[in-house]
């Protein structure tokens, strides 16, 4: 039994073709899409193209798929290649059964009978019947090459209209249902027959990514409801799978436009017809995680783009929240919103497609929309209403499965999180002058915790230990380390809820005293956690309340190097200076400044520290 068109179609969707070629040769990005050296012949100079849904190589004239690429590359013949792809795009290959071999006719079928009905509804439009609905497309702005373009037509209002049409062409009652044309009208009672699934609408096709017609859609004229209905799930039509104009879009985004998600058929017309050829729409629900993994086929950082009220900010909300455990380092989205209660068709029948235009101009990144939804439409002022936010970027950071790109989204939120705080917090009382202790050029010591030899977790809890207390004692340093010491990973328990409430205190303290601090913390509950990261023994001198604020800094940038480590922070060192070349943001530069010292603190530190088992 050939396998049925359906289930190869779905199967080379889940299967990203740059991922399963580049096990075989270093592919790279180039434009729209990735380039590299043709696995199949030996060449120097790259020649080997891959799309989002074949390869081809313009040397040895290699071509193909998914499946063809397996068969090529390892031997495989097609039923193995089939198994394995299937495998591992989580699909089950169907059986050989007679109940199968039905079904695959029946999708043959199909594809014909959605064929023929397109073809139907397009010739009714142009009678004198479909002139209402004609003129309405007309009225709303639409080409005659637009209409033919998207193969809109017109159902007519006669009922069993359709059947009759197709009845010459041996097409029956049952096929149509099949196609999701006609239903029964009543479900219980076989017997009262079947009637249209679309009648008095203006019909919109809808295509699969091949450009197949495989359902259809409908908008009544006049004011009754629902205003549009599309067709039930059939064997060709999955609503969460589809997205409206994505074979357009394919072709659109190939010759560099914008792939960008708008809410309905009219929508994505009105853009096509403007040169935005790369405009989709969900089938009348919202966007699935189905229908992100198309989109990322097609385009690596698609825009969604809302309305600008509360339903439509809920609609990005719910779309961010859905993207983040798919994201990945080469697949993104970028959120723009409407305003003035405009949608997509009606802004560019109204200011062109330069108004569009800048629409998108001023799409943000998901990592700052998803930052504005987090914060709400009221910024977060209280110490209460910044944590609580802080724990909602933490929290949407970790849905990120990619470790990396999850760190960077942390990182990025963190810094305009303190970014922001800064700007917020009112003047604190002037820091005093920094006095060495020592001799001009005489590296002042910060050693004095008790040597004794101990396991590593102990070792680590201490140096927290330390390093909060300097804090607890010097809280005037608060301001300049204040986001090291939010994004550093410290022993759960005693220390970490000592840097919440050390960091949930800072924005509101009108002055940086340690007393104040330590009756804010006796009052809060937390004063058995202040009391034990302050005790005496095994504390470094610049932990001491009389110790200098310089030897204070210095020791806890040397014990904020110890915890993070020296080579993560030469790794977080060079990233920074990557970012402050691609951005010269003050805030990448004040965090490579903050990690200079801790590196050149951790540094000076070790080297006054005799090399002893078990120190810390």
């Amino acid at each position: 039994m050939a396998l049925p068109p359906a289930f190869l179609d779905e199967l080379r969707a889940r299967t990203p073709l740059p991922g399963l070629i580049g096990r075989k040769t270093r592919l790279a990005r180039n434009g729209r899409q990735w380039k590299g050296c043709c696995p199949f012949h030996n060449e120097k100079t790259p020649s080997f193209y891959v799309y989002d849904d074949h390869f081809h190589c313009f040397g040895c004239g290699a071509h193909g798929d998914a499946i063809t690429f397996l068969m090529r590359a390892e031997g495989a013949s097609f039923p193995e290649a089939v198994e394995r792809l299937a495998g591992e795009a989580g699909l089950e290959v169907p059986k050989a059964t007679p109940q199968a071999a039905e079904r695959e006719r029946r999708a043959r079928d199909l594809y014909g009978v959605c064929a023929a009905a397109e073809a139907a509804f397009r010739r009714r439009l142009m009678l004198p019947e479909g002139r209402p609905a004609l003129d309405y497309l007309r009225r709303r702005g639409l080409t005659e090459a637009t209409i033919a373009r998207f193969g809109l037509g017109w159902s007519g209002e006669g009922r069993g209209a359709l059947a009759a049409d197709l009845k010459a062409e041996g097409i029956t009652p049952e096929q149509l249902v099949a196609a999701g044309l006609m239903k029964p009208r009543d479900p219980d009672r076989p017997e009262a027959g079947l009637v249209d699934m679309f009648f008095n609408r203006v019909i919109f096709p809808i295509r699969d990514r091949r450009g197949r017609t495989i359902s259809f859609g409908g908008r009544i004229l006049g004011d009754g409801q629902p205003k549009y209905v599309n067709g039930p799930e059939t064997e060709l039509f999955s609503k969460r799978r589809s997205l409206y104009g994505l074979d357009l879009a394919r072709e659109g985004a190939f010759r560099g436009g914008t792939v960008v998600v708008v809410e309905g058929y009219m929508d994505v017309i009105a853009l096509h017809q403007a040169g935005f050829g790369g405009a989709v729409a969900p089938l009348g629900t919202a966007l699935t995680a189905e229908q992100m993994e198309a989109l990322w086929q097609v385009s690596p950082e698609p825009v969604l783009c809302f309305d600008g009220d509360a339903a439509g900010a809920k609609a990005a909300f719910r779309s961010a929240e859905l993207a983040l455990p798919l994201l990945a380092p080469d697949r993104s989205l970028r959120l723009a919103m409407l305003t003035g209660g405009e949608d997509p068709d009606t802004l560019v029948a109204k200011g062109g497609p330069a108004a569009f235009e800048a629409v998108l101009a001023g799409a943000k990144p998901l990592s700052a929309a998803l930052y504005d939804l987090l914060a709400g439409a009221t910024p977060p002022a209280t110490p209460e209403q910044r944590a609580a936010f802080r724990n909602r970027l933490d929290a949407a950071a970790k849905c990120i499965p990619d470790k990396a790109l999850s760190s960077e989204y942390r990182r990025a939120w963190l810094d305009r999180f303190f970014a922001e705080g800064r700007s917020a917090r009112p003047a604190s009382a002037p820091r005093p002058a920094w006095t060495p202790r020592g001799k001009p050029g005489e590296l002042v010591s910060i050693r004095g915790l008790q040597r004794t030899a101990i396991n590593q977790e102990a070792i680590c809890l201490e140096r927290a230990r330390n390093l909060l207390a300097i804090l607890l004692h010097h809280p005037a340093l608060l301001p300049e380390v204040e986001e090291a010491l939010a994004g550093l990973e410290l022993p759960a328990g005693d220390c970490t809820q000592l840097r919440e409430a050390l960091l949930a205190w800072l924005p509101g303290a009108d002055h940086l005293d340690s007393t104040k601090l330590m009756d804010h913390l006796r009052e809060a509950g937390w004063e058995t956690a202040a009391s034990w990261a302050t005790r005496k023994r095994g504390l470094s001198q610049a932990a001491d309340p009389g110790a200098q604020p310089k030897e204070a800094l210095e020791a806890w940038w040397h014990f904020f190097g110890l915890l993070r480590g020296e080579a993560e922070l030469i790794e977080d060192r060079a990233e920074a200076e990557r970012m402050l070349v691609a951005t010269n943001d003050p805030v990448v530069q004040q965090r490579l400044i903050s990690l200079n010292k801790a590196l050149d603190a951790l540094r000076r530190g070790e080297a006054d520290e005799p090399a002893e088992s078990g120190t810390i």
